[in-house]
């Protein structure tokens, strides 16, 4: 029922030997890895802003954006420049969890990977809330919240069909949204500078407006404390989400995959330093103001430069919208990985470790997915309730793979160690200066969550490894154990003598088991007289026992014949042999085998016991064909 839609909506699988063609080239990786970090540019100036005006006099809280972006443009250079480091070392891909687990220990790594893990499944949330936020704006529907929720929760479900059809091939359809960005984005500075320079750059004409509501609605001071600042700043960080997904996916780029990692790194950070710091600038001087659920503040700023209501104006909005949600595109390319090698050290449920018909991880992609849409409907969809949560396990993770690199280098002394080892030192410190100033600048406006729930992760993830270790060891089998005889008991299940039956029983013989027993369930003599002429009339040579049920109950009469079976005979096996339809239609198998179903699932919890289900294929143009029932009780 499920091949052809699945085939469908994923595609033809793939083999295991074309992997290697399904690496990235520069330009489709960047669009892969870089779509969550270019398109922090659109909302990190407002989320700044936000923080600004809810305790800074209009218009003097646009004075701090660009002290504060410049500031977090260094922070990127250092962050990006101590990656190019973890690329070179770790070509296998060497993202926190690796990096801290050859470096640190494997708690340090378990922190890491839990930081990451949430990192990315907030990276889904609030990409495409703030996608949703911004062709909202465009058509003024933001104050819909049942709109907004129902649209993010959409694009997820596109994001994740898109991702299950493989990463090469999501790759080239995100590719054009987010080079239609970058250049929308590269028109609004040139045109912004221009008029700048020209002195045709006018402040927001509703500036005074929305100025006099947030003086009305807020205790609003002269200056900006240093609290404030730093708050204001760590909003403004999100800039560097993303910086860590080029590391953490090295080995999807094409060969050689270091160099053009480092190559595509160099790239993004360049892109994303331009476009922050020019528009932090730009806002200074225009001067806009954040209406929470209504108009974005890029969208203020690209009225005011295009003008309301061109194609100019428009097509930003269009490139902003498709690259907050294709920015969802970094996380599914470094979330199922991530996860795998989690799951590969036994961390995480061994399912997340395979790839599945199109060489990507599958049941990572989807769980990411589900996590993604119970945060959204949780926050409903408003990015300025889910960015604080964000950034705590970004900077976990820089920080802790900063420090991993430091001992990398300390440890191995290769050539020019000593330049490496300066370049990760300065860059641990600075992010977690950072990652100390987002827990408590934010801590009471949602960063508690995350710094909650990164260590529940690890217990959790503590707790599976030990559950398989506890396995692996109750499995093992001791140096010099053999293989003991052990006698077999089968007993075959019957409802009436059918077809179905009948193969049932010769299938049994053909085990040649220690002893056979065919057992059928009666609720009345006539019953029990019917099954009893049938047998004999068949001449069938094997015993039969009959189970009274006066009450017409199935399970529990056959579980306690097989009771006395196991206290016979205890330790050796004991065969249930299940006769079972096979019909040509799955809708069919709905009006037969129920009974079947519900006694395999309880004979499969007993120690010692093989449940087998024999099938009998009846096609629906064999005018032999019985449609009775072949099972137990049917």
């Amino acid at each position: 029922m499920t091949s052809p839609f699945k085939r469908l909506l994923v595609g033809k699988p793939l083999a295991s030997s074309e992997e290697h063609h399904q690496r990235l080239g520069k330009p489709t990786a960047l669009a892969v890895f870089a779509s969550d970090a270019i398109s922090s540019t659109a909302y990190a100036t407002e989320e700044m802003l936000l923080v600004l005006l809810m305790a800074v006099t209009f218009p003097q809280a646009t004075n701090y954006l660009v002290p504060i972006a410049v500031a977090a443009v260094i922070l990127l250079a250092i962050v990006s420049v101590s990656y190019i480091q973890t690329v070179r070392a770790y070509p296998d891909g060497g993202g926190a969890y690796v990096v801290s687990r050859e470096n640190i220990s494997r708690t340090a790594a378990l922190v890491a990977g839990a930081s990451l893990l949430v990192d990315y499944t907030l990276v889904v949330a609030v990409s495409i809330s703030a996608g949703v936020l911004a062709i909202g704006s465009a058509f003024d529907f933001n104050d819909n919240a049942p709109l907004r929720v129902g649209l993010a929760v959409f694009f997820v479900a596109m994001m994740c069909m898109g991702n299950l059809r493989g990463v090469k091939e999501s790759g080239k359809v995100f590719a054009v949204p987010t080079y239609f960005y970058v250049t929308m984005l590269g028109l609004f500075l040139i045109g912004g500078f221009y008029k700048l320079f020209t002195g045709d750059l006018n402040e927001l004409q509703d500036s005074a407006e929305l100025a006099k509501h947030f003086e009305e609605n807020h205790d609003l001071a002269a200056t900006a404390t240093l609290f404030v600042l730093l708050r204001a700043f760590s909003s403004g960080a999100v800039v560097l989400s993303g910086v860590e997904a080029i590391s953490n996916g090295v080995p999807a780029f094409e060969k050689p995959e270091s160099r053009n990692a480092s190559k595509v790194l160099i790239m993004m950070s360049s892109i994303l330093a331009v476009g922050f710091l020019g528009i932090s600038t730009l806002a200074h001087h225009l001067k806009p103001v954040v209406d929470e659920g209504g108009e974005t503040v890029l969208s203020q700023m690209a009225g005011a430069i295009f003008g309301q209501g061109t194609l100019l104006y428009y097509g930003l909005q269009f490139g902003t919208f498709a690259i907050l949600i294709m920015a969802a595109n970094t996380a599914y390319a470094d979330f199922p990985r991530l996860s795998s090698l989690i799951a590969r050290d036994g961390y995480l449920p061994r399912q997340l470790a395979n790839r599945g018909d199109r060489l990507v991880f599958s049941n990572g992609v989807l769980a990411l997915s589900g996590m993604a849409i119970v945060l959204i409907i949780a926050f409903q969809a408003q990015v300025a309730a889910l960015i604080p949560l964000y950034a705590v396990g970004v900077f976990t993770g820089f920080s802790l793979s900063q420090f991993g690199m430091v001992k990398h280098h300390r440890s191995l002394k290769e050539t020019n160690w000593k330049r490496g080892m300066v370049i990760n030192a300065v860059g641990c410190v600075a992010t977690s200066v950072v990652l100390v100033v987002v827990i408590v600048s934010k801590f009471t406006y949602g960063a508690w969550v995350p710094v909650v729930l990164i260590p529940l992760i690890v217990l959790l993830f503590q707790r599976i490894h030990r559950h398989y270790e506890k396995i692996d060891r109750r499995m093992a089998a001791a140096p010099g154990q053999k293989v003991r005889r052990r006698t077999n008991t089968v007993v075959v299940l019957v409802g009436k003598v059918t077809k179905g039956s009948l193969t049932a029983i010769a299938y049994a013989r053909s085990l040649n088991p220690d002893r056979l027993v065919a057992v059928t369930v009666v609720s009345s003599p006539e019953e029990q007289e019917r099954i009893t002429k049938q047998w004999a009339d068949h001449e069938i040579p094997v015993e039969l026992r009959e189970l009274y049920s006066p009450y017409r109950e199935l399970s529990r009469p056959i579980l306690g014949f097989i009771d006395e079976l196991d206290a016979q005979h205890e330790g050796d096996f004991v065969t249930v042999v299940v006769p079972e339809f096979a019909l040509e239609h799955w809708w069919q198998q709905l009006l037969h085998n129920q009974s079947a179903l519900v006694l395999r699932t309880r004979l499969r919890n007993r120690p010692n016991t093989v449940v087998t289900s024999v099938p009998f294929h009846i096609a629906d143009d064999d005018p032999e064909g019985e449609l009775v029932a072949a099972g137990p009780g049917e």
